[in-house]
């Protein structure tokens, strides 16, 4: 089969990666791609968002199944497009796509289900969502409606901060249009955990859990990124959730999706929140995480490729998915700067030597070679992934990797995954 992949970031490697081991992989195009995807595969100069172009590749290519990576494309409709064209593609249509679009869309159909999450009120003027804020106890997080780089959640921690927030959301436009609507509801406590389920219409396959690290720094502390970091499996995780998320959540959303007649087909994605009270839905994403996937999937044993074709054509449930028993530690290495401004154009070294360290594998991301050299090419660079015995050893296999790898300015987390295996936060590697 011939593969194309859309989007060029740490996770479209790792799904390279992955799909390029099953036996019926012939070819692996990935537009735009990125230094690691052309050792993969074949880079395609077509940008994620230019979907005329995907579709006219794909057809003068003859591809057979394409894989959508990013968010954005599939909220701008690549599905349906791909689907008229007689094209076969993974991921949900755009209006199934809505769930991650348009957060005001997903809190409604929350509340129409029961789904617990977030007490919440949705807002297309800013002097309602001000007021709306006075109702409810600091912190408050405050949520672009639309699609804003995973950037466009805010965590306000008093009444000025929230003021200015959206005021630049809603009448600066910091995030365009993703912004004049907001969500603002109540901050949750407890422990965040990340769960990816294919999802074929009628059934779904849950794939191994994992929690990301979304701030900038050590402690969680700093803004919020794209993710920091990972490790699979969660170490928050039950079978009594699983057995709630399950009734409460997965079996409610599809119903209610059905309802509207909106069927969804592809890689449904929901942020939780564990709290005393169980689990809790922060958000929902439409495709594979970003850290997340790439420690989730060099845990997976079984072939990829048949359970993407299985989800399109809604026989996941027949389907069975095998798992290595040890547990995977994601550090993504980032430009200086980065979520705000950043430099690219940085020489990477080291990538050779890290490579040799048993179970590890290093994804791309924010990567392009120029010449003979591989360099910094966007915000966050590169990804580090180690299995172990342990969540301990693990850790240990990639930050050992990761100080094989330098470029000007780099920076990463040096706790990822330290709360899965000491209580003293502040020992660090």
């Amino acid at each position: 089969m011939k593969i194309l992949i859309v989007g060029g970031g740490g996770r479209e490697h790792a799904l390279a990666w992955k799909l390029k081991q099953s036996p019926y992989a012939e070819r692996i195009f990935c537009a735009p791609g990125n230094a690691g995807t052309a050792e993969t595969g074949e880079n395609v100069a077509v940008p994620a968002s230019d979907l005329a172009s995907l579709v006219r590749f794909a057809k003068e290519n003859r591809v057979d199944l394409t894989v959508v990576g990013p968010d954005d494309p599939l909220g701008a409709g690549i599905v349906d497009l791909f689907a008229a064209k007689g094209l076969r593609i993974f991921g949900p249509t755009e209006a199934a796509a809505r769930l991650e679009s348009s957060k005001i869309f997903a809190k409604k159909l929350m509340h129409e289900q029961g789904i617990p999450t977030a007490q919440a009120g949705t807002f297309e003027r800013s002097e309602d969502a001000l007021r709306f804020c006075e109702r409810l106890q600091f912190p408050i997080v405050i949520k672009a409606d639309g699609l804003a780089l995973g950037k466009g959640v805010i965590i306000a921690s008093d009444a000025d901060a929230a003021r200015s927030t959206i005021d630049e959301m809603m009448n600066q436009g910091r995030f365009g249009e993703a912004g004049r609507r907001v969500v603002v509801e109540e901050f949750l406590r407890g422990t965040e955990c990340s769960l990816h389920a294919l999802v074929d219409g009628v059934n779904y396959r849950l794939l191994q859990t994992a929690r990301d690290h979304k701030r900038a720094l050590d402690g969680d502390a700093g803004p919020n990124t794209g993710g920091m970091g990972a490790f699979s499996p969660a170490n928050n995780w039950t079978p009594e959730l699983e057995d709630q998320f399950h009734q409460k959540i997965m079996r409610p959303l599809l119903d209610g999706l059905n309802e509207k007649n909106i069927t969804f087909r592809g890689l449904l994605y929901p942020g939780l929140m564990i709290s005393a009270a169980g689990a809790r839905v922060l958000e929902f994403n439409c495709r594979f995480g970003d850290p997340e996937t790439e420690a989730i999937l060099p845990r997976m044993k079984s072939d990829l490729l048949p359970l993407l074709e299985a989800t399109i054509d809604g026989k996941i449930g027949t389907c069975a998915v095998e798992w290595d028993s040890r547990p995977a530690v994601t550090v993504v290495l980032a430009s200086g700067g980065y979520p705000d401004k950043y430099e690219t154009g940085k020489v990477i070294s080291g990538l050779s030597e890290a490579a040799k360290i048993d179970a590890v594998q290093v994804f791309h991301a924010g990567t392009k070679r120029v010449n003979d050299e591989i360099v910094t090419a966007g915000g966050r660079v590169l990804a580090v992934t180690a299995l172990g015995s342990t969540i301990e050893a693990a850790r240990t296999r990639a930050y050992e990797a990761l100080s094989r790898i330098d470029f000007e300015r780099c920076h990463y987390r040096r706790d990822i995954a330290l709360n899965a295996v000491i209580a003293n936060v502040g020992k660090l590697p």
